[in-house]
């Protein structure tokens, strides 16, 4: 049974990373479409055709590879400056850009010529090619809003797990008590694992954070009101000041920085916790703001990822995963022995991730990503408006094929990056449990 649900778990992931990837597609098709610019295909993979149906005058397809997807569109590049759009070149980088020129008019028909890509205003082309990652960014934030505000996050809650026997300070390192410590707080205050805390001092408190910030802020008698067994009770509490573990802006502990602050000596049992719309968006935020900051960790990651796969060092937990990995982690979370309804939460997170990670990475301004093309057309807006400013002749548009030698080393990095995670995946993959 876990093997099944393990091949099943695979299965759906595949298909959202294939839905993903279409709708990505489906973004730059529609706004293609609607400016006008022809679209002869229409792809989701790579390598041999699967199946395809031709609609209008464009064929719809899905190809062995699961590894991405593209469209088609005439005349990505303009024509050389002598007008002609084959040539060839002596210099390899030259040939690069002609290929590249050539491969854009393929098919190109009797009228298409007020049909190229390259004809756009700047500003529709910025569209066009904005609008595959933006699809998959809305797909991200309507999954993570979803799951935050119906499902709820795993989170410590104000349900108490365990009490300390005395105060030992969180820089110590140290679990056990020794002689002459002193006892905990919330020991002494008589209060006991399963109890829920539901006001500090008179005052009601709903959520972790807030109880947490209550008690690094008191120092003296406090009175923890707690729920146990169906009765209300008041406890009386004596904080101490003690050396606690700093914390981030997220409320999460920061490795080896600790601060005094206000100590009652227990720890908090997780739980799942519904967000409301402002804590969900909150929430979302800090994941944006994590993708960001590990994109631009990024190369840092290279050396664990080689030494995990070509050597013995250990995986980093939280480093980059491939597609293998991810629906290696989408099969265990199936397999996990939890309600059902926290295996489609953890699910969903994980295809939201993989979705902010599309939108993020096609971003960045470098060929043959959308992020270049785009970068392409605002820097063609900026040089016509100042030509016009300038009162100097329109420059024309910007040839973006001559970057494509650049777009070649991109394309071959991060073919090298793939293959490399994919063989960590494979031979030291992340797990879910870590």
């Amino acid at each position: 049974m876990t093997t099944l649900m393990f091949v099943l778990g695979i299965a759906v992931f595949v298909f959202g990373l294939l839905f993903s990837i279409a709708w990505h597609e489906l973004g730059h098709l529609s706004t293609a479409k609607m400016f006008g610019i022809r679209v002869p295909q229409y792809m989701v993979g790579f390598g041999p055709t699967l199946w395809s149906r031709r609609r209008g005058e464009t064929e719809y397809g899905i190809k062995a590879i699961p590894l991405g997807g593209y469209i088609r569109m005439i005349g990505m590049f303009p024509p050389g400056d002598d007008g002609r759009v084959r040539q060839r070149s002596t210099s390899p980088f030259r040939t690069m850009i002609e290929d590249a020129r050539a491969a854009a008019y393929e098919e190109l028909r009797p009228g298409d010529e007020k049909r190229l890509f390259y004809t756009r205003k700047p500003w529709k082309r910025i569209i066009v090619m904005f609008a595959g990652p933006a699809m998959n960014l809305i797909l991200a934030v309507v999954i993570f809003l979803g799951v935050l505000m119906s499902f709820g996050v795993n989170m410590p809650t104000t349900t108490v797990a365990t009490v300390s026997e005395c105060v030992v300070a969180q820089d110590e390192q140290r679990d056990e008590c020794r002689a002459g410590d002193r006892p905990a707080p919330a020991n002494e205050a008589g209060l006991l694992p399963g109890d829920t805390i539901v006001a500090f001092d008179g005052e009601p408190v709903e959520d972790w954070s807030t109880l947490q910030a209550r008690i690094r802020d008191t120092i003296g008698p406090a009175t923890v009101t707690v729920e146990r067994e169906g009765e209300t009770l008041d406890l009386r509490a004596t904080l101490i000041p003690n050396q606690v573990a700093a914390l981030d802006g997220n409320g999460g502990a920061v490795e080896g920085e600790y601060v005094t602050a206000g100590f009652m000596g227990f720890t908090p049992a997780p739980g799942i916790v519904k967000q409301d719309f402002p804590e969900a968006v909150t929430y979302m935020g800090d994941i944006m703001v994590t993708g960001v900051n590990a994109l631009v960790a990024l190369p840092s990651k290279v050396p664990n990822l080689w030494d995990a796969a070509w050597g013995t060092a250990e995986r980093d937990q939280d480093g980059p995963m491939g597609v293998v990995g991810a629906a290696r982690v989408g099969g265990e979370v199936f397999t996990l022995d939890i309600p059902a309804g926290q295996q489609v939460a953890i699910f969903l997170f994980l295809l939201a991730g993989f979705n902010l990670s599309l939108f993020l990475f096609n971003m960045l301004p470098l060929l043959p990503l959308d992020g270049g093309h785009i970068a392409g057309a605002v820097w063609e807006s900026v040089r016509r408006t100042g030509a016009k400013v300038l009162r100097r002749p329109d420059p024309g548009p910007f040839d973006v094929a001559k970057l494509m030698p650049m777009a070649y080393v991109v394309a071959g990095l991060f073919i090298c990056f793939t293959l490399l995670v994919l063989v960590a995946d494979i031979v030291s993959p992340v797990r879910l449990a870590g």
